[in-house]
């Protein structure tokens, strides 16, 4: 029989090796969701919403800057608009136009920043709030003092890098516009200092996303405000050469309030962070550092009312956090996602398997019952971190890491008990799919490690098979439908928690069955 032309044989899988059947599904199976084809009417009311919210944000950046104006003479503010209309036409259109830049970068780059409504919120908040912060440090201190950084760090570790730094040079912009158009200077002769003050921003701003991207402590940030102190004081030397001949002492203050500057820009990145982070429900490396913390309220209560769910979070917590790493995911929340995925156990504790010591809840129930108590652990798991104010994103984690998979045990039960009349509907969870590779990560090694745990055998054999076994399983499922997880970071994970948990359950030497007594004298133990 013909072939079409491009169509290669199937495979004989049962010849080929696991990573030669694993590589076989990353070239040839598309385990992703297609794309829908009809626009969501909900997503143009967003959008719609969108709009409307920065038009909202434009007009109190305004307010701002027309309280500035005030502040800057408040006997003869009036003035500035009979006198200088023209400046204030050209700061209405400058500002205008900045906020529409941002409103079409997120709209061509990033539309689901630019459809959240918490994320603009956020962006025009610390806008406002730097903004405020820089023109009181320039009125009342100097320009060269102001916290440029401040707005760059703020974005970096609220949202991300690549966010910071096209935001750090609309912001620069921003105080330059206020600067060159308010009634905040007069006379020419400060001009070369407001575009002294333009440079000086743009460095700042960036060299502080590359210098802070990898801190992950409150203390790393302010010694980076200390190290970025160096390049931005050079900088500000470099542009005021001019100002040695005229006065030495000018120009070495200049420099100090630059020094000054960048190390104010740290210590109010971490004084502002906590309340962003606390008002906008956002992550960041040092609030995941304090979640991750066994003295975190709700770890503090797994640990004492189901420390077997607990010691199970902390393994799954390991794992996961070395599977992102792997794959190149965020590992912090990775582990913090692995270390409150079963906090729903909370509700029933002695219902699930680890907690229990002897007696068993369930062989007093019927498989039903059973089954709506373990499922019902992953939607108590979300409610519970939504009532503390965790961020959603780990509690999304909660309530996907089982998906829709069965609950085996009890559905094998109903089969025997039913004569196979049992509907599987009934014994499987709620869902949603894993959403993230997040998700999917701590689905899979929370099932590994269950499933590894039972084994007699740890040999690397064994427990490959295992792991491989849970993966495609949940493959088959249609787990992975609706997460941007590929074949190559699932081939990845997989040998990375086989990597792991062979180690954890290595084999161990059987110790001699001998006691030392006081003395150090030898006596058997049998």
């Amino acid at each position: 029989m013909s072939k079409r032309k491009g169509k290669a044989d199937a495979p004989d899988f049962e010849q080929m090796t696991t990573q030669q059947t694993m590589q076989y599904m990353h070239d040839n199976v598309d385990i992703r969701k297609p794309p829908r084809g009809k626009r969501d009417p909900k997503k143009i009311n967003r959008m719609l919403s969108c709009i409307g919210f920065y038009i909202l944000s434009f007009i109190v950046l305004l307010g701002v800057i027309f309280c500035m104006i005030v502040l800057n003479d408040i006997h003869g503010w009036t003035s500035y608009f009979r006198e200088e209309y023209s400046n204030a036409l050209f700061l209405v259109v400058s500002v205008f136009f900045l906020v529409a830049i941002i409103f079409f970068y997120f709209f061509f780059e990033d539309r689901e920043t630019l459809l959240n409504t918490g994320n603009t919120l956020l962006i025009f908040s610390a806008v406002v709030v730097c903004a405020i912060i820089c023109y009181l440090f320039g009125r009342f201190l100097s320009p060269y003092a102001r916290p440029f950084a401040l707005f760059a760090l703020l974005i970096m570790f609220l949202l991300n890098r690549r966010q910071a730094i096209f935001l750090n040079f609309i912001f620069t912009f921003l105080i330059f516009v206020i600067d060159m158009y308010t009634n905040a200077y007069e006379g020419s002769e400060l001009i070369e200092e407001i575009y002294s003050t333009l440079m000086v921003g743009f460095v700042s701003g960036t060299l502080s996303v590359f210098f802070a991207g990898n801190v992950k402590t409150r203390a790393g940030l302010v010694f980076t405000g200390v190290v970025l102190a160096i390049p931005t004081s050079i900088v500000v030397a470099l542009l005021n050469l001019v100002t040695v001949r005229d006065s030495g002492w000018l120009y070495l203050t200049n420099i100090g309030y630059r020094m000054l500057g960048s190390v104010i820009s740290a210590i109010l990145a971490l004084a502002l962070m906590p309340l962003f982070e606390a008002i906008f429900n956002k992550l960041t490396v040092f609030r995941l550092r304090e979640l991750t913390s066994t003295n975190a309220p709700l770890l503090d209560r797994l640990k004492t009312e189901a420390p077997g769910t607990f010691n199970h979070s902390l393994i799954v917590a390991q794992l996961s956090e070395a599977c992102a790493v792997a794959i190149g995911e965020n590992a912090e929340l990775a582990r913090a996602a692995a270390y409150y995925h079963d906090v729903g156990k909370l509700k029933n504790p002695q219902c699930f398997t680890e907690n229990q010591t002897g007696y068993n809840v369930h062989n007093e129930l019927t498989p039903e019952l059973s089954a709506d108590i373990i499922r019902a652990h992953a939607q108590d798991g979300y409610d519970l971190l939504i009532y503390n104010h965790l961020p959603k994103a780990i509690a999304d984690v909660a309530k996907e890491h089982h998906g829709t998979l069965p609950v085996k045990y009890f559905f094998n039960k109903a089969m025997r008990l039913s004569g196979g009349e049992a509907d599987l509907a009934n014994f499987s969870y709620f869902g949603p799919t894993p959403q993230t590779r997040i998700a999917a990560i701590v689905m899979i090694a929370d099932g590994a490690e269950a499933a590894t745990r039972a084994l007699k055998d740890h040999t690397p054999e064994i427990v490959e098979q295992t792991v491989r076994a849970i993966i495609e399983e949940r493959m088959d499922l249609g787990q992975f439908a609706e997460c941007d997880i590929t074949m190559r970071d699932l081939t990845i994970i997989k040998q990375t928690l086989v990597d792991a948990l062979s180690g954890v359950h290595h084999h161990r030497v059987e110790y001699p069955s001998i006691r030392f007594k006081r003395d150090r004298s030898v006596e058997d133990d049998k």
